[in-house]
């Protein structure tokens, strides 16, 4: 009697787990409904982005600093829908496509080197700042250039879809100069270009010129230079609409800031060596990103 009596409540206990588990699903709404019900999360990542996201050439494995932060939202995204087993797809992505592929549903989340500005807030979301960074010119030593007023009669190179091609377009266009902008595919095209004197200058953020400058077998023949123009706030990426979504990455995002992970992630992407050849990018923590991981948010510096 007292065996049938304990299979009925464990019986009874078994079921009340699976209905309260079926009434969550059903409360989920949005990206976090998408992934529960397709047992997938898919997350978009740049083949050249270093030391944000990238493909190891060694292990063909994708890594960098904001990388792993879309990994640990992963973990979080698998934890709240109690799926320890989520299948995770990775999709290459290009400054061009991000924005739409997030949109129409291809990708359910970007960590890369995206800026937040309150013009991609009108198509997408972002979250907490996961990095702050500045614009600046890549150029050869002897090539003239020390500042933006230099620029006029010369190429300078710029990656499509960036707000650094954005913002160097517009300043030709106010300055009423000569100079001629041309866009990359991607920041390693772009660097190429320059390498190859089809562009004096490349503008982009100075931590992805100081970069892809620890590579190149020349690096003693260029120098970023150049007052900074703009501060970029680096976030993930998400579709809009989503308040469920982007509070489960935001809380990510601040628990590693305030607990002091996200200092020791820095550390390792920028001033440790890194795959696939162990260059080390040696870019201190500014007093922007203190603030920011004593302090997370969301804001944007337009």
């Amino acid at each position: 009697m007292h065996v049938k009596k304990a299979a009925l409540g464990a019986l009874i206990a078994a079921l009340c787990a699976t209905a309260a588990g079926a009434a969550s699903a059903q409360e989920l709404t949005g990206t976090l409904k998408k992934i529960h019900d397709d047992k997938l999360i898919v997350l978009g990542f740049r083949e050249s982005s270093i030391p944000w996201s990238y493909v190891d050439s060694k292990t063909n494995e994708v890594v960098g600093y904001s990388h792993e932060i879309a990994l640990r939202i992963v973990e979080a995204v698998k934890q709240k829908l109690g799926m320890p087993d989520l299948q995770v797809r990775k999709i290459p992505i290009t400054a061009q496509n991000r924005i739409s592929l997030t949109q129409n549903g291809t990708i359910d989340l970007e960590c890369n080197g995206t800026t937040n500005t309150a013009e991609r807030r009108k198509q997408v979301a972002f979250s907490n700042t996961i990095a702050i960074t500045q614009t600046q010119l890549l150029t050869r030593k002897d090539s003239g250039i020390a500042s933006m007023e230099d620029l006029g009669g010369k190429t300078v190179v710029v990656t499509a879809g960036s707000t650094s091609e954005r913002y160097m377009r517009q300043y030709v266009q106010e300055k009423g100069g000569d100079t001629n902008v041309v866009s990359a595919r991607d920041h390693s095209q772009a660097f190429i270009m320059l390498q190859t004197r089809r562009a004096a200058a490349f503008f982009m953020d100075r931590d992805v010129l100081s970069a892809l400058l620890s590579k190149a077998r020349d690096s003693a023949d260029y120098v970023v230079t150049g007052e900074p123009q703009t501060r970029e706030a680096l976030a993930c990426m998400m579709r809009k609409d989503d308040p469920e979504f982007k509070a489960l990455a935001d809380q990510v995002i601040a628990e590693l800031q305030t607990s002091g992970q996200a200092a020791q992630l820095y550390d390792k992407w920028f001033l440790s060596p890194i795959p696939p050849d162990g260059v080390v990018l040696g870019t201190s923590l500014s007093d922007s990103m203190k603030e920011l991981f004593a302090k997370p948010n969301d804001r944007s510096f337009d």
